[in-house]
């Protein structure tokens, strides 16, 4: 391989790289996600379930008694049969939900939080949409909710039927709920909920009766069946959780059903003992359901899966050390709940304000958290100032362009001087094209005269690497890129360009192969690095020559399927590299090829 090749190949070799890794990644997992969509229910048919799995059993502490075997959570009688959502509601009587952020409704029977739908969040761009539902009851097709209590002898079960002191939770009003045992003890639940997405639960017991009893506080988050949003294999979606000490836990579902039974238990999954600090719970990629312990407070947490007819239930849990209650007296046991979309400003406020330990890790931001957060702080800076987060994709990337204007020029300075000595170099190759090991020695030394490195022309392929990762998990991973729009046709920066050269741009009446869906933005794109290609002369060798004009094409077919915001990104950065390029090699007195290249392309003679 010619030496003044290697560059050309090292750069195509990567860029493909990105591109075969993000199909490989990304693009084939959403085509199964959108053909698993529609039987969304089907694979949670056998889940409706109103029992709840057990907690693992902690093994005691010094001073502590034993746990009882009935480390049972409290659990709804019966299995009923999956019903409509609404039917699924009507089964309990209900207290309503009604914040600015939330709608929905609170389980008189069994105290639970399962019915949880976002104000702020529709299905589609469409704001008459229906609104996007977080939480649903057992029984319904898609259970999902949260629930807190106690462990232990005469304490409220999923069948136990509250009495409430209001007819709608608010986030100015606080409901409590209320249960007397008949034995002694009375309990209490008061549950309060901020203007966004953060549920506080404070429970109480009080003994009344003439014995002391011992309860273990507990709170978990619950889903039946897995959900249709599988396979991505750069966003986490499955239980996930800081647990003090052993730090960021991520399980993927599969993953979960393939763990040990926990012993003592017929529930398979993980249990970590004895830590403090951190949260547990359920993921999406923009929506999440977590149980907040109390930080200061030592814990057992588990991530549990259970088998329930041909469906499975998972489960993140959090079980307290044992209370003691004498008589005449009361305890209680404080624990939050998130249940709302994943806004980067909510979830870092609720780790300082609440000192949520690495309550940002509900975010994936991935192995490069350093270079991806930044990123979109910097991406929402600009949001906030303009009102358009494709301006502030194009005000980053400009500002980036001008961070590595140093490295980049050097890069260019020395792609110049590579084009400047192309008779040299090709004068070296004729003399010695017998002697390989001369004809690199003296190419060496030509490069040292020139004070040139021949590999600096990958420099802006390298950068943009990881510009382009860290912008892609952004727009991948964050809600507030979802459904952002751009301007004209662009609704939604998250998702690729709806338009489509083989239906002219919808101006035809037939809808277009998702393989053939080629877009405006797409099609920019390409044109842009078709002309950055033509800023350089013609390779001679008719291999390379080939890939100079199939590389457009190419990538524009690959790129029609990325999010639009990406696909921006690198046709606004291709022509910041066209003229950047275009003004390093007038200043190096290096000849600009573009124009010589396309009257040559379109046949047209060469001015004299």
């Amino acid at each position: 391989m010619r030496d003044d090749n290697k560059n050309l190949i090292i750069a195509i070799v990567l860029s493909v790289a990105v591109l075969i890794g993000w199909n490989y990644f990304y693009g084939m997992p959403t085509l199964e996600r959108q053909k698993a969509a529609a039987p969304a229910a089907t694979s949670q048919t056998a889940t409706g379930s109103g029992q709840t799995p057990t907690l693992p059993t902690p093994s005691p502490r010094e001073g502590q008694p034993a746990q009882p075997n009935a480390s049972t959570v409290p659990s709804a009688g019966g299995a009923p049969a999956v019903e409509t959502r609404e039917a699924a509601l009507a089964r309990s009587p209900r207290i309503r939900i009604d914040t600015p952020a939330l709608a929905g409704s609170l389980a008189l029977r069994g105290g639970r939080i399962d019915d949880v739908s976002l104000k702020g969040y529709h299905e589609t761009v469409d704001d008459s949409s229906p609104r996007i539902v977080l939480l649903s009851p057992s029984g319904s097709p898609t259970p999902y909710y949260a629930e807190f209590g106690w462990v232990g002898p005469g304490a409220p079960t999923g069948d136990t039927l509250w009495t409430a002191d209001a007819e709608t939770l608010t986030a100015d009003k606080p409901v409590t709920l209320t249960w007397d045992n008949g034995q002694g003890l009375v309990f209490r639940r008061q549950i309060s909920v901020d203007p966004k997405f953060m549920f506080t639960v404070r429970d109480s017991v009080e003994n009344r009766g003439s014995a002391p009893a011992t309860l273990y506080p507990y709170g978990l988050v619950s889903r039946h069946g897995k959900p249709p949003t599988q396979g991505y294999y750069v966003l986490h979606e499955g239980l996930i959780g800081v647990l003090g000490d052993a730090g960021l836990q991520e399980w993927k579902y599969d993953s979960l059903d393939k763990e040990a039974v926990i012993p003592g238990q017929t529930t398979k999954g993980k249990v970590w003992n004895g830590v403090t600090g951190g949260f547990l719970g359920i993921t999406d990629k923009y929506w999440a359901a977590a149980v907040i312990p109390d930080q200061a407070a030592p814990y057992q947490g588990s991530f549990t899966s259970r088998q329930e007819g041909s469906g499975f239930i998972y489960q993140a849990n959090v079980l307290a050390d044992a209370r003691s209650v004498a008589p005449g007296a009361t305890v209680d046991t404080t624990q939050h709940l998130f249940a709302g979309a994943k806004e980067v400003a909510q979830v870092d406020a609720y780790e300082r304000e609440l000192g949520i330990k690495k309550f940002d890790l509900l975010i994936d931001w991935g192995w490069f958290y350093f270079i991806t957060k930044p990123m979109f702080k910097a991406l929402d800076f600009f949001f906030k100032l303009f009102g358009n987060f494709g301006v502030s994709i194009l005000l980053v990337t400009l500002i980036l362009k001008g961070f590595f204007v140093p490295l980049a020029n050097r890069s260019y300075v020395s792609m110049a001087k590579m084009k400047a000595i192309q008779p040299e170099m090709t004068a070296i190759r004729e003399r010695f094209k017998d002697d390989r090991a001369k004809q690199q020695q003296e190419m060496m030394q030509l490069y040292k005269t020139q004070k040139i490195n021949p590999v600096a022309g990958c420099w802006p392929v390298l950068i943009q690497i990881p510009v382009f990762f860290a912008l892609y998990k952004v727009l991948f991973v964050t809600i507030e890129m979802r459904h952002a729009p751009f301007f004209g046709w662009i609704r939604d920066l998250a998702a690729p360009d709806p338009t489509s050269l083989f239906n002219l741009f919808g101006l035809l009446p037939f809808a277009v192969p998702q393989f053939l869906h080629i877009g405006v933005w797409p099609i920019i794109m390409g044109i842009t690095m078709f002309l950055q290609m033509k800023m350089n002369p013609e390779p001679p060798d008719p291999v390379q020559k080939a890939m100079f004009s199939y590389m457009p094409l190419i990538f524009t077919f690959m790129l029609a399927s990325f999010p639009a915001g990406l696909v921006i990104y690198w046709a606004w950065n291709n022509s910041l590299s066209v003229l950047q390029q275009g003004i390093i090699m007038k200043r190096n007195g290096v000849k600009v090829e573009l124009w010589d290249n396309l009257r040559s392309m379109l046949g047209m003679k060469q001015p004299a």
